[in-house]
């Protein structure tokens, strides 16, 4: 795996430096947005807390001179102390109650951000979920897209609070920062200048740095996206049985392995170089500190200073110091929080095709379904579908035969919108499917597919999701059980309806095969307002007496309504009105099972092939 080469550049342009803030304002908002009520709290805090350390220092200084002021004072009466004693006192009050006014404020910051954390983390996972709804199909088979959502997702639930709290940090130290200025310019104006280049630093190496581990993240997105499908193959019900069976786990375990190593090669690279140069040019900022230590203990030895005045200036260069670090950390960090908030914004910003039918019927009624012409290809991919011609009338069945690959299922995802044709159209009931309303289009159809999802939720919810105004329809899910055959087996169930299946949850109940194929059949039974039935290899899970039964009820429940079936068992399609032959992308047969039986085509010879097998 070849190592990424980093070319990062810290911003020097203006321009530049509004681009790498340029998400600042939008996490602001987001925040605001999210509450208001603990933004605002955020903001009070942070003034407090930033103002009350400079006031500390200054009252420590008043603290230290009327020690020595009460000492001198002192003659040695008894009688006297209470009154030398009570304006020192009362100082010691004062900088208690700041100091406990300081923690307050700390700790109302701690409180804020904590709950704020759960409500913006939530917030933008339901963005990320949203608009992961209005990808179509196509973008999310996009490895590109998948990984932009991949990124955001792992970092982006954190960022914008992150932003907010160091942008507060940020004003918080700058007003520290003002507070110990008016103090250490009375000392000398010099003294600015020292902590300045004490702490820069570290913070152009960290403004690097940032950027350096930012191209690593990007880099190793898919790396980390196969090793996390590495993990739920070792560590999945679904696939476990097939790992074990062909002893895959060392096979899979090396390459997590080698995945890792590869990754954690960069990382430690990165993080040695980090600490290094951290540590280096921090010994910088600890020089200046003691260099300016040693500046006020001459200058209180010389007399220029009060004992005092030592202790609140050793206090305000060290303070000032941390305020000046956390100050460009705090900026380092939005640095690196704005280019991993680049990774949400990507993902929301991601062009999606704006659904702009309306249509709720057709400007011929009862025409049926026509396909006229239709091509379709991935984008920068092979053709799939290649000028296909249809007209299925309402109450007719449409069987789809063919090998694997010749584009049956991709026809259907054309029916249901999930693709979009490349050329050509489908018009239902006269009225091109582009110009339909999506909500009312995917009401009249119901859809089987052969790699349906088998939800981990109850059964009556398994059933449920096949038309979601009746998703808790208990009566709507017997109805739909009794037709598509799964009403028997739900019975015998621990909880009938309402037993939880699969295994992710506390007693689930795992089906077979066949039980969960007769589950999805009854979910597409759901769709009562279906006009047009699509059943995608229904049975390839089911014994022979299951199938036909199947069938029978199919048939029967379907007559006035378009079927559209795709299976590889001849036995079950040779009953359709109209059967199709399709070869890579193409129709190359269509007619009746009699008709194609006749022409001797490549039908008969694929039906006298699977005939044989059953003499």
């Amino acid at each position: 795996m070849q190592r990424p080469r980093f070319r990062h550049r810290l911003a020097t342009a203006p321009g530049d430096v509004i681009s790498v803030f340029r998400y600042t304002h939008r996490a602001l908002t987001l925040v605001w947005q999210t509450s208001r009520v603990m933004m605002l709290g955020l903001a009070l805090a942070t003034l407090v807390a930033g103002v009350l350390p400079a006031v500390v220092a200054w009252v420590g200084q008043l603290i230290v001179d009327g020690v020595v002021e009460a000492m001198a004072a002192y003659d040695g009466d008894p009688a006297t102390l209470p009154t030398v004693l009570s304006p020192v006192l009362s100082l010691v009050v004062a900088e208690g109650a700041l100091i406990a006014l300081m923690a307050l404020a700390q700790r109302i910051l701690d409180a804020q951000q904590s709950l704020l954390r759960a409500q913006l983390g939530q917030k933008v996972n339901v963005m990320l979920l949203e608009k992961a709804g209005e990808l179509s199909l196509s973008q999310f088979e996009d490895s590109e897209i998948y990984d932009q959502l991949t990124r955001a997702r792992r970092e982006a639930s954190t960022r914008p609070l992150s932003l907010v709290t160091r942008t507060f940090a940020l004003l918080q130290n700058a007003i520290s920062l003002t507070g110990f200025s008016v103090l250490l310019v009375q000392f000398s104006p010099w003294a600015l200048l020292i902590i300045v280049i004490g702490a820069l630093p570290v913070f152009a190496s960290e403004a690097r740095f940032s950027g350096d581990a930012f191209r690593l993240f990007r880099w190793r997105s898919p790396q980390m996206r196969e090793q996390r499908y590495l993990e739920t193959l070792l560590a999945r019900e679904d696939s476990i049985k097939e790992v074990k069976l062909y002893a895959l786990e060392p096979i899979f375990l090396t390459r997590y392995r080698a995945i890792f190593d590869t990754l954690y090669g960069e990382e430690r690279r990165l993080t040695l170089r980090r600490t290094l140069w951290g540590f280096v040019l921090g010994l910088l900022g600890t020089l200046t500190f003691y260099a300016a230590y040693g500046w006020v203990v001459f200058e209180t030895i010389i007399g220029a200073l009060t004992l005092g005045q030592m202790t609140m200036y050793l206090l305000v260069f060290k303070q000032s110091q941390g305020a000046l670090s956390a100050s460009l950390a705090a900026v380092s960090g939005m640095i690196d929080d704005n280019l991993y908030l680049s990774n949400l914004y990507e993902f929301l910003e991601q062009p999606t095709e704006r659904e702009t039918g309306t249509l709720t019927e057709g400007k011929t009624p009862g025409d049926g379904l026509r396909f006229e012409h239709i091509s379709f290809a991935y984008p920068g991919g092979e053709q799939v579908l290649e000028d296909i011609s249809l007209h299925l009338a309402p109450g007719q069945s449409l069987a789809l035969v063919g090998e694997n690959g010749s584009g049956k299922t991709t026809l259907i995802k054309l029916l249901t919108r999930l693709y979009q044709p490349s050329h050509g159209r489908i018009l239902l009931d006269g009225s091109d499917l582009r110009d339909w309303d999506t909500r009312v289009l995917r009401q009249r159809v119901g859809v089987i597919f052969q790699d349906f999802v088998r939800y981990q939720f109850s059964v009556g919810e398994n059933l449920g999701v096949g038309d979601t105004r009746a998703f808790e329809d208990e009566s709507r899910w017997q109805h739909a059980a009794r037709r598509g055959l799964a009403d028997g087996f739900i019975e015998r169930l621990p909880s009938g309806y309402h037993t939880q299946l699969g295994r992710w949850f506390k007693n689930g109940q795992e089906l077979s095969g066949g039980q969960w194929q007769k589950i999805a059949l009854s979910r597409a039974w759901m769709r009562e307002d279906a006009d047009i039935l699509v059943l995608d290899e229904p049975t390839a899970a089911m014994d022979a007496a299951a199938e036909a039964a199947v069938f029978n009820r199919f048939r029967e429940h379907s007559r006035d309504r378009t079927s559209i079936l795709i299976s590889h068992r001849f036995s079950t399609v040779r009953n359709a009105d109209m059967i199709v032959v399709m070869d890579h992308g193409r129709i190359i047969e269509q007619g009746s099972h009699d008709a194609l039986m006749a022409t001797r085509g490549r039908y008969a010879e694929l039906f006298e092939l699977q005939a044989a097998g059953y003499r």
